[in-house]
């Protein structure tokens, strides 16, 4: 797992900015407060305003990212005020957390914007549990929050705005749909429930430590989409919560809080969040709970029994994120990955279309944005199909397949990679093949996406050879084998291969 995350791809070195950008950000946000003279209370709080608004914040322009960043405070404000103003009435607390959890995840609805103010409105309410906050420290609170914002968003859209240079992508939107049949709906209801659970459990282990148990559960929901996603992301929370505990207990104990140590790792920390959070849950939790440690060392309650109930309140977390998923309106894999991976070819084809446009001389087709896409688009795709794939996973027939058409549409994005990078050059050559080429991955993609037509393209489908074939021509020639070889674990037989997990 280790290995992974050091090898993964990272093109154009964004996982490594980021996580450089994160930890300048989050440090600018937390001295800020020192020099302002805000408690340590304070400072912790405007250190994670500034962490999430780094985080969260994923609109596809800059422009938008600087709105809802403006917007945070907006939304965070009146959570703390009412967060704080519930901390003597536990019943009020407790329905008023579960509401905000229930609107937070039911706000994805409305894309990357949603889904920032959701999860800084969840954890704005979760802060204020964790540092016990009362009404009387709101004023420094909303101080250290807006300052933290600002000093954030000054290295973010002044200081290393390395996303002016790139390529404006389109967000892949999850499947729609009205009422009961909508994803983040369903989800909605299931967060609320699984966080119920979560809440009664959690008080029982603890009745100061138990919002971790509901913190488990809100984020394993977050970024997921099926029953099947959802429960290996409580499995490799669990696991990144032991090995971050194993950490902590080695790391942070022996500190005693010791303030120029704990703050230099807590940095490190948040370099580890931001680089291993696109490739690796584990890995991220690993560093989430390294870092929970350490703040708890500085805040002078840091203790094994304090690192083995975190991890027990986890546990609970994570099952009652089990249990909503398994019984209240599931959403099954079958149908998430399905229209995920519908997007993905049909987003291929576009990639090959505008890629041969610009072969054939026009000077509006670019198919970069469309490459942009096809990224995020395939990253879904093996989040959806991550139960299939999971080492645990008993389906071994399914997850052969799965891993079949995870390594085809990697295939495909790397031959469409490669007719942009021909299609950039303005000396390359163009073949009247291109469209005859480009004519048979349409017709391949639409035969994998429409029931009932795959067999026939099979059958009639043929990818000709040519002895010289142009550099465009070849990739053009291996996509479209990667498309004809995706008809039989796709669609080998009904339901999909993949169906029932």
């Amino acid at each position: 797992m280790l290995k992974r995350v050091f090898v993964a791809p990272d093109p154009g070195w964004l996982r490594l900015r980021s996580a450089v950008r994160a930890v300048l950000g989050v440090g600018l946000a937390v001295a800020v407060c020192g020099l302002a003279g805000h408690s340590l209370v304070a400072a912790v709080t405007g250190g994670l305003a500034a962490l999430l608004a780094l985080f969260t914040v994923t609109d596809t322009t800059v422009r938008g990212q600087a709105v809802t960043t403006l917007l945070l405070p907006a939304v965070g404000f009146p959570v703390l005020a009412v967060a704080a103003g519930l901390h003597d009435l536990p019943p009020a607390r407790d329905a008023a957390f579960l509401a905000i959890m229930g609107l937070g995840v039911y706000a994805r609805r409305w894309g990357p914007r949603g889904h920032a103010l959701g999860v800084f409105a969840f954890m704005m309410f979760f802060a204020t549990q964790f540092l016990h906050t009362v009404p009387g420290q709101l004023v420094e609170l909303y101080g250290a929050v807006a300052l933290s914002i600002a000093a954030s968003s000054a290295v973010r859209f002044g200081l290393w705005c390395y996303e002016r240079k790139l390529p404006p992508a389109a967000a892949p939107a999850p499947p729609s749909g009205t009422g009961l049949a909508r994803t983040t709906t369903r989800q909605a209801i299931q967060a609320t429930l699984g966080g119920g659970f979560a809440l009664l459990a959690g008080q029982v282990l603890s009745d100061q430590r138990w919002y971790w148990a509901v913190g488990a559960t809100w984020w394993i929901f977050v970024n997921t989409a099926s029953r099947g996603e959802t429960l290996v992301r409580g499995f490799r929370r669990v696991l990144g919560t032991v090995l971050g505990i194993a950490a902590g207990t080695v790391v942070a104990i022996p500190l005693h809080g010791a303030a120029v140590p704990s703050v230099a790792l807590i940095a490190l920390c948040v370099f580890g969040i931001f680089y291993t959070a696109p490739v690796s849950y584990t890995w991220m939790m690993f560093a989430v709970t390294v870092m929970a440690g350490l703040l708890y060392g500085l805040l002078g309650v840091l203790n094994p029994d304090l690192l083995a109930l975190r991890l027990t309140e986890t546990g609970v977390g994570a099952l009652g994120a089990a249990l909503a998923v398994l019984l209240v309106l599931p959403v099954t894999t079958h149908a998430t990955t399905d229209a995920w991976i519908e997007r993905a070819l049909r987003c291929v084809h576009a990639c090959a279309t505008e890629a041969a446009a610009r072969l054939a001389g026009s000077r509006t087709a670019d198919p970069t944005p469309r490459i942009a896409e096809l990224e995020l688009l395939l990253g879904r795709v093996r989040l959806s199909l991550a139960p299939l794939v999971h080492p645990l996973s008993p389906l071994r027939g399914r997850k052969e397949k799965a891993r079949r058409v995870l390594a085809l549409l990697d295939d495909c994005a790397r031959e469409v990679r490669g007719l942009a990078s021909i299609a950039a050059d303005p000396e390359a050559s163009h073949d009247d093949r291109l469209a005859a080429a480009c004519w048979r991955v349409e017709a391949a993609v639409e035969a994998l996406t429409t029931p009932g037509r795959a067999r026939a393209a099979t059958e009639s489908g043929t990818v000709t050879e040519f002895a010289e074939p142009e550099p465009a021509l070849a990739h053009l020639h291996g996509l479209e084998r990667a498309l004809s070889d995706l008809a039989a674990p796709l669609r080998s037989t009904r339901p999909s291969p993949l169906a029932g997990a």
